[in-house]
Order: structure tokens, then sequence, then C-alpha cells
């Protein structure tokens, strides 16, 4: 199973391990990893699973260039190049190692 590194804007660091098909805001929600919300269940209906791809693993995932996912992580005060919602990024074994940071809050 891969392996997914969950950084806190405070630093405190969350690894756990996800299952293949499964999405990102579901594995740190199912592993109590705090600052992952999720509420909308990964609808793209809101963005409380924002995070930061890490720089090494960015040109790795496909990027939202439109769409919902890209008009949600627009209305972020937040938003940088590297912004994904975490219940957009579709665990595979490729991806193990991946790390990703998560903003200072998510509303």
């Amino acid at each position: 199973m891969p392996k997914i590194t969950f950084i806190a804007h405070d630093g405190e660091e969350y690894t756990v391990e996800a299952a293949d098909g499964s999405n990102v805001m579901q594995v740190a929600t199912a592993n109590g990893v705090p600052g992952i919300d999720g509420d909308c269940g990964g609808a793209l209906a809101c963005a409380t699973c924002h995070v930061f791809v890490g720089d090494s693993w960015a040109a790795k995932l496909p990027q939202p260039t439109e769409g919902k996912e890209l008009e949600m992580l627009e209305l972020l005060d937040l938003y940088a190049p590297t912004s994904r919602l975490s219940c957009q990024i579709v665990i595979t074994d490729a991806l193990d190692g991946l790390v990703l940071k998560m903003p200072r809050g998510q509303h």
C-alpha cells in the first residue's frame, strides 16, 4: 500500500497507508489526519480538503486546468500553483511517498 505524508501548517507530520482507488481526502479523514475536513465528501462543492502538493510531486500529478476543481481552488485565499483538492487525487501505487502540505485552515 502506498504511504502518504501530510504536513500540517505547524510542521507536524502524519504518514498513513492508502488503498489503491481511494482518494487522498478519504484516506486523511479515515485516519483522523487533522486539517483535512472534506465537508462535501468529495462532491467538489467546497474546498475543505485543500492541500499543497510537494514540489517534487507536483509534476507527477495531473494538474487541474479546467472544471470544478480549478473553480473551487481559485476561490481560495491561499491558492498556489501546487494547490489541489485532495478529494481529486486518486491513490495509485505510483503515489507511494507522496508529500502534501496543509494550509493553516480550510475555511
